[in-house]
């Protein structure tokens, strides 16, 4: 088994790295938060403790722009922000609709340049597309702040937030391989998002680097396209394709709505079953334990939070809490845990509704 040791060792450390920073983010720079509605899932949690960076400064006025909320994870993004703003007494955000056209977002950011706000956290229904009007924004001085999809250019924003879609992969194959590592002829499916797009195949190729780490490989694949009805349509091409499955793992659990409903549909149950994304509907079936789903790898849908976070902290001239330097960091990569039946409990707070 030593042949697995460079790939894991080198993946938990970088993993250890990465979840500190994402703490950072996450714990120390928050004033006591608002009380939420009951089953708002989207909202960041509450910080352990409060730090200076919590004392009330000038007002940051701060623009948001992201896709339209069509899909569960970019509604609960666009929720946080919205909902993390509202800790701070001294946050103004000026939130433009959601669209998926990319001349239209355009003209958000260049509305939000025209008003002179302060700060912009952007997350672009393309990262090329908006780079120009971003990089214009940051000559205007205003501080942006790309999150999940990066702009094509590092003059286009004073941070960057993203998720780890290769690490997700890993995350989810690393589970597998510890559930599966003894039965070298196991059957290992696999569903992913869209196949063009750059994310599906980090997911993809994070995957297969860690099942190859213990001697496995994806025997059945088949693509959907983070949708229900795709969902149910590929996995159900996948299941009639392949009678005997040990394990799958279905890279969106919005699109795993429908992956459930051809499973039971099939009435199939001789898998287990991987999610991703980490919405509250897999992670209360996780914790309910009466089905395939036995765990999911969280793709963060608080990054959005995190840029009104860092927007904040940059206007007013701070830093994070924990670290020396005394400025924000460039990028900050968020970790992709798995979530199983033993720590959802942990997670349930941030998940968002499919």
């Amino acid at each position: 088994m030593s042949a697995r040791t460079p790939l894991r060792r080198r993946w938990f450390t970088t993993a250890g790295a990465l979840a500190a920073g994402a703490l950072l983010v996450a714990g120390c720079t928050s004033n006591t938060p608002v009380e939420e509605d009951e089953g708002s899932a989207a909202a960041a949690p509450a910080p352990v403790a409060a730090t200076g960076n919590d004392e009330t400064g000038d007002t940051v006025v701060i623009g948001f722009s992201a896709p339209a909320a069509d899909h569960g994870w970019m509604g609960a993004i666009t929720a946080a922000a919205r909902a993390e703003a509202e800790r701070y007494e001294d946050v103004e955000l000026r939130v433009a609709e959601g669209t998926n056209d990319v001349n239209l977002q355009i003209s958000q950011v260049e509305q939000f340049i025209n008003d002179g706000v302060d700060a912009i956290v952007l997350l672009p229904f393309d990262g090329a597309a908006l780079t120009e009007v971003a990089t214009q924004a940051m000559e205007a001085g205003i501080t942006v702040i790309n999150v999940d999809r990066e702009f094509s250019s590092p003059f286009a924003a004073r941070a960057t937030v993203l998720g780890d879609n290769y690490g997700m992969g890993v995350s989810a194959g690393t589970y597998i391989c510890e559930q599966l590592g003894d039965q070298p002829d196991a059957v290992v499916a696999e569903i992913a998002g869209i196949d063009s797009l750059p994310l599906t195949q980090d997911r993809s190729q994070g995957f297969a680097d860690a099942l190859e780490d213990c001697g496995l490989e994806v025997s059945n694949r088949v693509a959907a396209d983070f949708t229900v009805q795709g969902g149910q349509a590929a996995a159900a091409n996948l299941l009639q394709a392949a009678p005997q499955i040990d394990a799958l793992w279905n890279h969106d659990d919005d699109q795993g709505v429908g992956v459930m409903a051809a499973i039971e549909e099939a009435g199939r149950d001789e898998f287990i079953m991987v999610g991703g994304a980490g919405s509250q509907q897999v992670m209360e079936a996780i914790q309910a334990g009466d089905s395939v789903l036995k765990a999911t790898v969280v793709y963060p849908s608080t990054q959005a939070a995190d840029g009104i976070r860092l927007a904040r902290l940059a206007v007013q001239g701070k830093a994070l809490g924990d670290l020396v330097e005394v400025e924000i960091p460039r990028t900050i990569q968020l970790y992709a845990p798995v979530v199983t039946a033993e720590n959802v409990d942990k997670y349930l707070p941030t998940a968002f509704e499919s």
